[in-house]
């Protein structure tokens, strides 16, 4: 049987990672993280911006993916990062602004280097996973059954951003409906966009987003056993980022 790591929104949390890895029994091999049983990590997205070290992960992971050590699928922050890398007209919000910041104290030649780094890990990778005999599903802010097998413009904007109403809270961030409470398929859906206090399964769904960044622990899921490992934040804890749901 296939095993699985499923790993939360890093957000260019290096440090934390890299001790996850260590936690979870993985070994460094050169410039990727083995797990001597052969699991296989999967990154759902939302790689860098607001941590201090976007850079590294970027490195990272798409070494482990050109390697074919590990899987990835790009979350809304690797989306905007794509578009500014090509030059287009996108608002340096969310976090960004540190990326950028990164790339630019670089030399031009490494910032050059790891932008096509990231451009290629991008344009190879599938908007969502169907792993384990499709048996599960993993996508960055989640997936309706409906959309499973599907591409277009809906499945990107849903993969991506959630269930979003097209309205925008007083902090400017959009509102999302909770899809999760409504859903009723069979496969397991994996994934993260949203941060939650402590892993939320409901449903047959499984948010690993736990707000690394915002202080609180990078997560990972391990299947098929669903067991847990988590690494502390070394960031600032800040309460107001997480969104805290009713229990149901």
């Amino acid at each position: 049987m296939e095993t699985f790591d499923f790993i939360g929104d890093v957000h260019g949390c290096y440090q934390e990672l890299t001790a996850w890895f260590h936690k979870a029994g993985y070994k460094k091999n050169g410039d990727k993280y083995e797990h001597p049983d052969g699991r296989t990590p999967v990154f759902i997205g939302d790689l860098t911006d607001r941590g201090p070290d976007s850079t590294s992960v970027i490195e990272l992971v798409a070494a482990m993916v050109e390697k074919g050590t590990a899987l990835y699928i790009p979350g809304n922050h690797c989306d905007k990062l794509y578009r500014y890398m090509l030059g287009r007209p996108v608002q340096i919000t969310g976090g960004m602004d540190t990326t950028i910041e990164e790339l630019k104290a670089l030399s031009p030649e490494l910032s050059k280097s790891i932008q096509n780094t990231f451009m290629h890990l991008f344009e190879k990778a599938p908007l969502y996973l169907r792993l384990d005999q499709d048996s599960i599903a993993a996508a960055h802010a989640g997936i309706p059954e409906k959309y499973i097998g599907q591409s277009g413009k809906s499945v990107k904007t849903f993969v991506l951003y959630g269930d979003i109403t097209g309205e925008k809270k007083e902090d400017g961030t959009p509102v999302r409906r909770d899809w999760a409470a409504h859903y009723t398929g069979k496969r397991l859906i994996v994934y993260g966009h949203t941060p939650v206090p402590k892993p939320r399964q409901l449903n047959h769904t499984v948010n690993i987003d736990t707000g690394c960044v915002f202080g609180g622990h990078l997560t990972g899921l391990h299947y098929p056993e669903m067991t847990y490992t988590q690494v502390p934040s070394s960031m600032p804890y800040i309460p107001e980022k997480f969104r805290f749901f009713p229990d149901i």
